[in-house]
């Protein structure tokens, strides 16, 4: 069974997110920018919210963009074909290989978890991460932690009533800046 992981960066005080809105605090470097190319070739699908799918759209039409560079046309040649899912209340048409949710992240998540594939099934972007982690569906936490205080902003962890135990997998300095941590769900 694909697993549901869910994969980002956020501030040594937990936000994904500033309060004003913005993440450029979490500009990857070369390092942590490999890192997050590798972690996409693990990907089978992406499941995006619409400001991640929005923010992700320049990718689409980065290929005939001269001004980037060689790692950048590689991560569009990764980004560009994965299968997305995005989910929407406001967009009536996506571009590119996405499709808008025909449901609702349950019935979704369970429905891709049953066909074959391969690659895990990745969940982007802070609202919808928080519906799922509200839901019980997300199997690991992948955190790349930066170390800059925000203040407030969208938490990584939403504020839920109940208790979820995590196993460390995995943790490792990315660069000199940035830790990441992997926890599995325990069930």
């Amino acid at each position: 069974m694909r697993s549901v992981t869910c994969s980002m960066a956020v501030s040594l005080d937990g936000y994904i997110v500033g309060p004003d809105g913005g993440f450029t605090w979490a500009a990857p470097d070369e390092d942590v920018f490999r890192f997050c190319f590798d972690q996409i070739q693990e990907v089978g699908v992406h499941l995006l919210g619409r400001h991640l799918y929005e923010t992700m759209l320049s990718w689409e039409t980065a290929a005939a963009d001269p001004s980037l560079d060689d790692s950048e046309r590689e991560w569009a040649a990764l980004w560009n074909p994965l299968p997305k899912v995005v989910f929407s209340t406001t967009l009536s048409a996506v571009r590119g290989n996405a499709r808008l949710a025909s449901g609702g992240l349950a019935a979704e998540v369970e429905r891709l978890r049953a066909e074959p594939g391969e690659g895990d099934i990745a969940i982007g972007g802070a609202t919808l991460a928080a519906e799922a982690a509200g839901l019980g569906l997300v199997d690991e936490y992948r955190v790349r932690v930066y170390p800059v205080l925000v203040g407030g902003g969208i938490p990584f962890f939403p504020r839920h009533e109940r208790r979820v135990d995590l196993e460390l997998v995995e943790s490792r300095a990315l660069s000199p800046q940035v830790v990441y941590l992997r926890h599995r769900v325990v069930r």
